[in-house]
């Protein structure tokens, strides 16, 4: 399973429009997950409507938060969207096999088997979650509460019985017109996380669009190189990304 997580606090200004690329994610079956970060004295719908449209073109949930709340947020985000995938995968092969389009329709007894079925799935099946973070100069203050989150993401992952892995690429991507760069490669650890933000510049524009399409184009790159990695015996002939 595979998701972007982006977490903003702001409208897109540069490039393609971010719900576009939301959804061209979601055809390539990406899921993307919005966490708008608010500050005390920010207004609720402070880039509210962009936020939540971004997310159901992209298939996913979104939510406006204080920054006190990020943390538990992004968990829960990231675990509901996995169990949305697999229940929604589950109600196809329902409608296939017994002609019921969802679990609720099945007798008592077959209805627990599944539940059960989907809760193993949830916690062994492998997951791939794009950190995709918006370092605009607005972010600024928001950096640290940002960190503490991936932190403990990563610490909920690992509790997890299938593999857990996290990227994290920032927007914009450098002082010399980048519109997103790869910070962190998949990982396991949140070891090198700390180290991490304090390279990063706080700086520019807002290209939500040209960002997601780059993580979109990151995932593609990756199945292009685990496909090569498995024709020549585990080896592989770049870096991704």
């Amino acid at each position: 399973m595979r998701q972007i997580l982006l977490i903003t606090d702001g409208c897109s200004n540069v490039g393609v429009s971010p719900v576009v690329a939301a959804a061209h994610a979601q055809s390539e079956g990406i899921t993307v997950n919005v966490v708008g970060v608010l500050d005390q004295d920010e207004a609720e719908d402070y880039g509210a409507p962009e936020i939540h449209e971004i997310a159901r073109a992209g298939g996913g949930l979104s939510r406006m938060v204080s920054l006190r709340e990020l943390a538990r947020t992004v968990q829960m985000m990231t675990r509901k969207t996995v169990m949305h995938t697999i229940q929604s995968a589950v109600n196809k092969e329902l409608q296939q096999v017994f002609g019921t389009a969802s679990i609720e329709e099945l007798p008592p007894d077959k209805r627990g088997e599944v539940v059960r079925v989907i809760d193993e799935l949830g916690e062994t099946s492998p997951l791939q979650v794009a950190l995709l973070i918006d370092t605009s100069a607005s972010m600024k203050s928001k950096m640290k509460a940002v960190e503490e989150a991936i932190q403990d993401l990563m610490l909920s992952l690992q509790a997890r019985q299938g593999s857990s892995r996290i990227s994290v690429f920032r927007f914009p991507g450098s002082r010399h017109g980048a519109e997103c760069a790869q910070v962190l490669e998949w990982t396991d650890s949140a070891a090198g996380l700390p180290s991490l933000f304090a390279k990063i510049t706080m700086q520019g524009t807002t290209p939500t669009g040209p960002a997601i399409m780059h993580v979109i184009d990151f995932y593609r790159e990756d199945k292009y190189g685990r496909d090569n990695r498995e024709e020549t015996d585990g080896m592989r002939s770049g870096n991704v990304g």
